[in-house]
């Protein structure tokens, strides 16, 4: 997916944020990975390990119930501060969000996303005996800015129709 480059001094339309679950995606990993400056390296199997052997919590693997509540976590914090979301996809182990936040960098917005989404799981797992964790996200993610309303279309379209199957959200009125 290609996105076009920003017009200097251009405010984006929207972010297309992307971050994965604690553990899901390790330094090292076959299939490729990035560092925290966003250089792209190839597979290290003994990186893969070491990473591994560090990890203080097992990976993250979201359930049907956990990852709708990722979604209406954030779908309900976008209502809070005026954000127009576009999109929103949790996996099991990877959250995809496509919103537009007026005067937000992509940084804070993907912060807060994370901490509402990480209280919500919190509120429903203590009853499994997983409230304890601490770890529910990898540390930063992709943070891409949309200039064009061509790009912000095949984004949503990916968001919402190249992610397998949906998850089943429970319908309400107007929605």
């Amino acid at each position: 997916m290609r996105i076009v480059s920003p017009i200097p001094g251009s405010d984006p339309l929207a972010f297309f944020l992307t971050w994965t679950a604690y553990g899901s995606w390790l330094p090292g990993d076959s299939r490729g990975w990035v560092d925290s400056r966003g250089g792209v390296h190839g597979p290290e199997p003994q990186r893969q390990a070491l990473a591994l052997r560090r990890m203080a919590e097992e990976a993250v693997k979201f359930d049907h119930v956990q990852r709708v509540a990722v979604e209406e976590a954030i779908t309900a914090h976008c209502r809070v501060r005026g954000w127009h979301l576009h999109a929103v996809e949790c996996r099991s182990q990877h959250v995809h969000v496509v919103v537009t936040a007026v005067d937000s960098a992509a940084d804070d917005v993907m912060k807060q996303f994370k901490s509402w989404a990480t209280r919500a799981l919190k509120a429903i797992t203590g009853d499994r005996g997983l409230s304890s964790r601490i770890r529910w996200w990898t540390e930063g993610g992709s943070r891409r800015q949309i200039f064009c309303e061509g790009d912000l279309a095949s984004v949503v379209a990916y968001v919402r129709e190249c992610q397998g199957a949906p998850t089943q959200r429970p319908s309400r009125p107007g929605q």
